[in-house]
């Protein structure tokens, strides 16, 4: 007689809106690059992805944003769509370059005109705007004086926020400084795989303290500007598990957290660089002023975190810096998405939970949740029931953080709308919507189908 192993039983998913409080917001993520397209329109600047892009094999089979979702045309249709399916809060960013195209100087009339049309849309058809200042798309312009490595960025960006909080501040409430900067300059200016493909430490030690120092200012003007404005800041983090329970991948495990996980929020609360575990993060003293102590700290009103994944870490001799490595979820033979991520619920709720420990943490907004699986378009339909189960068990386990004191307030999926998906191109899709790319149809999945629902159960 032959035996299989049974199939683990998924149950029901009870829960509805109201479980999660009154004030809880959901809603959908989506950003600039990744969905506008019109990379050329009027007097856009270029940004370092659309230079990013044009070089051969820096994207998956080069792929590129030029058109991607075509948002800058069909951004009516979409916020139509996301008011029938019951979603109310829809997290976007503005595009630098199309707003300042130099980055710097000259404001573009025709960029301004383009978002208030979007914000007047959204609340038009009772949407909550919330605005992401900065997702990753620097203006090109800045890159060639330094970018991210450059001190003067603070300047830079001080001025871009005055702009955007002058121009939109009288509609836009919630207001999103950074999004990932720790993925933006690890990936950007230590790894080389992101715009601008850059490497090596002397540009990541610069790039990450001027971006906790855009954090603290780019907050700061906000306040001084919109004092009644939500104001808050993103940030990317995992779970981090030592993959054995040896001394040293307890200690790699530290490390990367201490990389991953602390880097960004620690300074803004006034607890400085997390040096204990990472020794090398000591050179970046070379970068720091004697006001800047004063001026990487901000009191936020919110945190967002943006969490899909686990990681594991062992102690890896050969790894610089860190002497640590991530052991891949393939490697592990553990459930995963495309992006090579394990499927690990439990890690949202331990990262609400590791966030909420700090003392300046006054709420956390997930503002990130999602994943990417093989969506297949079968007689217009696509059911993608790994994508709705993955949600599902996410938000049940925001849930128990929430019933256990957690000040956790709000879910966002990501994304609204399959687009392009940084180094992965179109290969990734994470989507609540299905968009075939050639035509620019949407069809909503079963994943949306379910969230239409569950929003509506109110």
């Amino acid at each position: 007689m032959n035996f299989t192993e049974p199939k683990p039983t998924i149950k029901a998913f009870s829960l509805k809106p109201q479980d999660f409080g009154e004030d809880f917001e959901f809603g959908v993520s989506t950003a600039a690059y990744q969905i506008e397209g019109a990379h050329s329109i009027h007097d856009k600047g270029a940004s370092i992805w659309d230079t990013f892009t044009s070089k051969k094999g820096a994207i998956f089979k080069n792929h590129h944003g030029q058109i991607t979702c075509d948002f800058y045309n069909k951004y009516e249709e979409d916020i139509l769509l996301m008011q029938s399916m019951n979603i109310r809060n829809f997290r976007f960013s503005l595009a630098w370059s199309r707003i300042i195209p130099n980055g710097f100087g000259a404001v573009s009339k025709s960029g301004i005109d383009y978002y208030n049309k979007v914000i007047d849309f959204c609340l038009k058809c009772g949407i909550t705007p919330w605005v992401t200042l900065y997702h990753w798309d620097l203006p090109q312009a800045l890159q060639d004086k330094g970018g991210w490595t450059n001190r003067d960025i603070v300047n830079w960006f001080e001025n871009y926020v005055q702009v955007c909080a002058q121009h939109f501040g009288d509609r836009v409430k919630h207001w999103m400084v950074l999004n990932e900067p720790m993925v933006f300059t690890g990936a950007g200016y230590f790894l080389g795989v992101h715009a601008p493909g850059d490497k090596g430490l002397k540009n990541l030690l610069p790039a990450i303290h001027h971006a906790v120092l855009c954090q603290g200012i780019g907050g700061r003007v906000l306040r001084k500007l919109l004092p009644d404005a939500q104001i808050g800041t993103t940030f990317s983090c995992s779970q981090i598990t030592p993959y054995r329970n040896t001394p040293r991948d307890i200690l790699a495990a530290k490390k990367a957290d201490a990389l991953l996980n602390r880097l960004f929020i620690e300074p803004i609360l006034g607890l400085g660089y997390p040096t204990e575990h990472v020794p090398v993060l000591k050179r970046i003293e070379h970068y720091i002023n004697p006001e800047d102590e004063n001026n990487m700290v901000f009191d936020f009103d919110f945190i967002g975190v943006q969490n899909y994944t686990r990681e594991m870490v062992k102690h890896h001799w050969f790894v610089p810096y860190l002497r640590a490595k991530i052991v891949p979820a393939s490697k592990r033979k553990v459930k995963s998405t495309l992006m090579d991520w394990e499927v690990f619920p439990p890690s949202i709720y331990n990262m609400i939970k590791q966030f909420n420990q700090y003392e300046g943490v006054k709420k956390i907004i997930i503002t990130e949740n999602g994943a990417a699986f093989p969506d297949t378009l079968i007689n217009g339909e696509v059911n993608d029931t790994d994508r709705k189960h993955y949600l599902q068990a996410h938000l049940e386990q925001v849930h128990k953080a929430k019933k256990e004191g957690a000040n956790v307030d709000g879910y966002f999926v990501w994304t609204f709308t399959d687009n392009f998906e940084w180094a992965e191109g179109y290969r990734t899709r994470f989507g609540l919507v299905y968009t075939d790319f050639k035509t620019q149809e949407r069809i909503v999945k079963s994943s949306g189908k379910w969230y239409q629902s569950f929003l509506g159960n109110q």
